[in-house]
């Protein structure tokens, strides 16, 4: 095999869509990373916070009036559109079809969490397999960890929150504990990378 053809190997394809998982303390550092994605950026981006289920999430207005880009609940069976920001629901996983639309489930919680990251995560990534970006932000529990997991396995680049400027660290750290090879960030970092993609990026 040439040198040429081994660099192609090892390359990720470019992006397609963008999965985003956090807890406790998530919503300030979403703020420090979506309000980055400029006007016409060409990624859907998916993201879980977990919510309590009793209680109407606020997420998609609270961000809609800070973001350059749409910002809405996900809703059951509809297509994802590039360049629009999904919040998952309180009280129904949310998953990514082969087809890339969207589903809603209220299958039993995972961590306690429905949503949970995991459902989301390995759901993309066997639909967007390599061309799959996910990243794992502060919280209090071990959720996203296997998911980040199967995203690196099919091929997609997985990206954390450095464990020491995480509100919670359980999760960034369960998150690299499982996955060795993901790039752990600061918060401003991750949003730099997010907002050059597509491409196959890589910080040293």
């Amino acid at each position: 095999m040439t040198a040429a053809a081994q660099q192609s190997k090892a390359s990720p394809e470019p992006a397609e869509c963008v999965v985003i998982g956090g807890s406790a303390g998530a919503i300030d550092a979403l703020m420090k990373i979506l309000p980055a994605l400029p006007r016409g950026y060409p990624l859907p981006v998916l993201v879980v916070v977990h919510l309590q289920p009793t209680e109407r999430s606020l997420l998609s207005e609270i961000f809609s009036q800070r973001c350059a880009l749409p910002v809405k609940e996900a809703e059951d069976k509809e297509p994802i559109i590039a360049g629009t920001i999904y919040f998952a629901p309180p009280d129904y996983h949310l998953l990514v079809e082969a087809d890339h639309t969207l589903s809603l489930s209220s299958d039993e919680p995972i961590y306690f969490s429905r949503p949970a990251i995991d459902v989301l995560f390995e759901s993309a990534a066997d639909a967007y397999g390599s061309a799959l970006r996910a990243v794992i932000l502060t919280g209090a529990s071990s959720d996203g960890a296997a998911g980040l997991r199967t995203v690196q396995r099919l091929g997609g680049l997985g990206f954390v929150q450095r464990p020491d400027t995480a509100e919670a660290t359980m999760m960034p750290q369960s998150a690299l504990d499982a996955c060795p090879s993901a790039q752990s960030l600061k918060l401003p970092q991750i949003a730099s990378v997010l907002a050059v993609l597509p491409g196959t990026l890589s910080l040293s």
